[in-house]
């Protein structure tokens, strides 16, 4: 009987382990649900149309989606691929939570991306933000800041495109 207990115990903790966290993952799982969403229903059964569609995907992202179609091999510029563990499981309309679960254990880095985190320019005081954080505000509209040198340069530059880029 104890011996029951004590692998019951062990397994319970096995599959704790494997499982996913909240806010893991969070850029795979979004980004499978949002490709999963692209595709036809004869798309959906076949996983070498599942693959190329994903490589199709791929050339419209950006940023942390990007960066997911690197890692499992959706660009042509990706020096790996394991776009098996993503085809194969959308053909057998398993949900992404699991999907991305498996592609955790080919490859840890695919749960590591995280969106960053938005700022909020109605409320924020922008003399607080890193001159880092000013410069993406400004790469995110795709504007520039032409002789921005000092902080207060990307802030006048932010004030400045505010009225042409929010809703404020």
């Amino acid at each position: 009987m104890e011996f029951q207990v004590c692998l019951l115990l062990m397994f319970a903790s096995i599959v704790t382990v494997n499982s996913l966290k909240p806010g893991d993952c969070e850029v795979c799982i979004k980004t499978v649900e949002k490709f999963a969403a692209t595709l036809s229903d004869d798309v959906k059964k076949d996983p070498k149309k599942i693959e190329a569609e994903f490589k199709k995907f791929c050339k419209g992202t950006k940023n942390k989606e990007n960066r997911f179609c690197y890692y499992l091999g959706g660009l042509e510029e990706s020096a790996t691929g394991i776009l098996g563990e993503l085809s194969k499981p959308l053909s057998w309309s398993m949900p992404a939570e699991k999907i991305c679960e498996r592609l955790k254990k080919k490859d840890a880095q695919v749960c590591e991306l995280r969106y960053d985190v938005e700022i909020d320019l109605k409320t924020v005081d922008l003399k607080k933000l890193k001159v880092r954080d000013l410069k993406k505000i400004i790469n995110d509209w795709g504007e520039d800041c032409q002789g921005c040198i000092e902080k207060t340069d990307f802030i006048q530059r932010i004030e400045q495109l505010k009225p042409i880029h929010t809703e404020l």
